[in-house]
């Protein structure tokens, strides 16, 4: 977490925003606590990865070049194998492995698709997808709430898992509402 930190691709406030929306939907879907703890754990070190990817790719402002986007997709490997070698993370290994896989099968690394995504990893993706939306980018402004929504109703079916999305998005209304 630390070296995470200290590279800036880790925010406190975004750790924390993350594990408070995963632990809402999770429990809404009526997971049980261990894979609650799980995912509490996924949204601090999702993309410990990252680590061993270049500051310039990391950072740019600017889109990545397809060389670019094909060595920043190594990050859910190298976190894998980062996870394997450490007792603590290791039994969250194979969800970091995962947690650019789409619904559809066109994500990555290995193309799943569907339900053969652990929930956990889905849960997590969609998560982290929102909350990149709504803050900011060295690429790009934040999206309103609203817009990020509208985002994700259009990728429910495509990235997205569509009952996770739906209940995803209730939960973010209701927080809306109040407000």
């Amino acid at each position: 977490m630390k070296t995470l930190e200290a590279r800036d691709f880790i925010t406190e406030g975004h750790a924390n925003r993350m594990k408070e929306l995963v632990i809402k939907l999770g429990t809404s879907i009526n997971l049980p606590n261990e894979s609650i703890d799980k995912l509490k754990l996924l949204a601090q070190f999702h993309d410990i990865g990252k680590v061993g990817i270049p500051d310039r790719i990391l950072f740019k402002p600017g889109a990545l070049t397809e060389e670019e986007k094909n060595q920043m997709k190594k990050h859910c490997e190298i976190g894998y194998n980062i996870a394997l070698s450490s007792t603590e993370l290791s039994h969250i290994a194979e969800y970091i492995l995962k947690h650019h896989e789409w619904w559809n099968g066109k994500g990555y690394p290995l193309g799943l698709s569907g339900e053969e995504i652990p929930v956990e990893t889905r849960i997590l993706s969609l998560v982290d997808a929102f909350d990149a939306m709504t803050s900011d980018r060295p690429y790009r402004k934040a999206l309103s709430i609203e817009e990020a929504v509208k985002e994700l109703k259009r990728f429910k079916g495509v990235q997205f898992g569509p009952l996770l999305t739906d209940a995803f998005i209730e939960i973010i209304e209701e927080q809306e509402e109040a407000m």
